[in-house]
């Protein structure tokens, strides 16, 4: 298995090789069950809520939940996109941007494994969605 300092210095030409293909692949494999084991946890520690004597522990403890709520409902968001990013690996289409087809480039794979965009395409929908935001 690559190591990441090893894809890092890799030749442009190896973009997208079968090591590199397998190391994202095991990338988003152990993604995928730190994913459903976080929520997992968190439904647990969500499903057993312990006794509060005072208002300060009550507090606490509904303010904890309202964090862990957020943190389930964004890695449940993330599932599907782990999902993606594997059934693109069987096509073949791993690593390369869905709308412009270029390479999306192994620091930004790194860093989002789950990315479907080259930074430069990703730049120019944040430009436009902020925009419509703005007028």
């Amino acid at each position: 298995m690559l190591t990441k300092e090893e894809l890092l210095e890799a030749p442009e030409v190896d973009y997208m090789n079968e090591a590199q293909i397998a190391f994202f692949k095991a990338t988003l494999e152990q993604l995928r069950q730190d994913t459903m084991d976080s929520i997992e946890a968190a439904k647990q520690t969500l499903a057993n809520p312990p006794e509060h004597n005072d208002d300060a522990d009550r507090a606490a403890y509904e303010e904890e939940s309202r964090l862990a709520l957020r943190i389930v409902d964004r890695e449940r968001k993330l599932l599907p996109k782990i999902e993606a990013a594997m059934r693109r690996i069987a096509t073949g289409d791993f690593g390369y941007c869905l709308e412009s087809g270029e390479p999306i480039g192994i620091p930004r794979l790194l860093l989002r494994p789950t990315a479907e965009l080259c930074a430069e395409v990703k730049a120019i929908n944040e430009r436009r969605e902020s925009a419509y935001r703005d007028a």
